[in-house]
């Protein structure tokens, strides 16, 4: 199943897809209060996805509309918690031009990144006002359905309701004055997270799953020029189940948690410029992005105008890191070893 959040003009609202039809859930299944989002379908009760996947097979009668009528919003609008994760070794090793240290290979890598700033589906992404260098970062999350501590790596698809694109919007040039103190990102990632179209449940997503690792085909679009074509989603390091276990060690994860992949290989503006894409460039106000991923759909969002611009601000970046050279990894190919 695709479940979503739409949106008609009276606020936030859980649904699902068929044949191109938005249907109401909370209708769907009767609930005594309005389902806002995906998360609050996945916190009503333990089985509300199985719930609604009956009711479809039942052919309970629930309002619907055509899916082109409706504004889709981030299917989780608020998450508890996003957990952003770099698995696929193209991206940490810049497409081999640098090399990543050896926790990186012993150990899924992650950082917290910002839920009060996620964006859905066609939202306009507001260029960050202390910024020069916007990049977008392709990725797929996923979103936890059930909560749990210390959850192994071989339980943990049976915590994940289902995946989604994920967009890590970056700001270069902030990102790198912060990462050489060694706290990690923080304002470099801090401006806009995109989450959509919908989330595709996991049994949906079955076929492409191998391994641990989602196998599925993943390209990029600015303004209709691709700076990415097929990249494989199931390249990555360490798997899903993996990503999970190192989350909820000695912790805990809950309905609506994110969990994002990191950047597939190539999904960068960096990578497309070293791949030689003739149109790879850092972003600016008026492109749009589209990200598109086999079995899950289109993510798309256009950068719109900084807000609050101000030249003089304090906290910009001390200089703008240098460019990649254009075509220096033309003939790159990532093979997956796994020590």
């Amino acid at each position: 199943m695709k479940l979503l959040t739409y949106d008609t003009g009276t606020g936030p609202r859980c649904g699902v897809l068929q044949d191109d039809r938005v249907v109401d859930v909370t209708a769907l299944l009767g609930a005594p209060q309005t389902l806002r989002d995906v998360q609050a379908l996945l916190e009503w009760d333990a089985t509300s996805v199985d719930q609604v996947r009956d009711a479809l097979a039942r052919d309970v009668a629930a309002p619907a509309l055509p899916l082109a009528r409706v504004r889709l919003r981030a299917p989780i609008l608020q998450p508890p918690t996003v957990r952003d994760f770099m698995i696929f070794e193209e991206h940490a090793t810049a497409q081999g031009t640098r090399q990543r240290q050896e926790a990186w290979y012993c150990m899924p890598i992650f950082y917290f990144s910002n839920p009060l700033r996620i964006f859905g589906p066609d939202a306009p992404i507001p260029y960050p006002s202390a910024a020069a260098m916007l990049d977008y970062e392709l990725e797929i999350g996923c979103i936890i359905g059930r909560s749990g501590s210390n959850v192994r790596e071989a339980d943990a698809l049976n915590y994940i309701a289902g995946f989604c694109i994920f967009n890590d919007w970056s700001c270069r040039d902030i990102q790198r004055d912060e990462s050489s103190v060694g706290l990690g990102p923080a304002k470099g990632k801090d401006a806009a997270s995109s989450l959509g179209p919908w989330l595709v449940t996991t049994d949906e997503l079955a076929p492409y799953l191998r391994d641990g690792r989602l196998h599925v085909k993943c390209s990029a679009k600015v303004n209709g020029d691709i700076w990415l074509q097929d990249s494989d989603g199931g390249l990555a390091y360490h798997t899903w189940g993996a990503m999970v276990e190192r989350a909820s060690w000695d912790s805990r994860i809950v309905p609506g948690d994110v969990l994002g992949c990191g950047t597939v290989g190539g999904g960068s503006i960096g990578e497309a410029i070293r791949k030689g894409y003739d149109t790879a460039r850092f972003l600016e106000p008026g492109d749009v992005v589209e990200m598109e991923v086999e079995g899950i759909g289109v993510l798309r969002n256009r950068i719109d105008p900084k807000v609050n611009a101000d030249p003089g601000y304090r906290y910009r970046a001390k200089e703008q890191p240098p460019l990649p050279e254009r075509g220096s990894a033309k003939d790159y190919r990532y093979e997956l070893r796994i020590r």
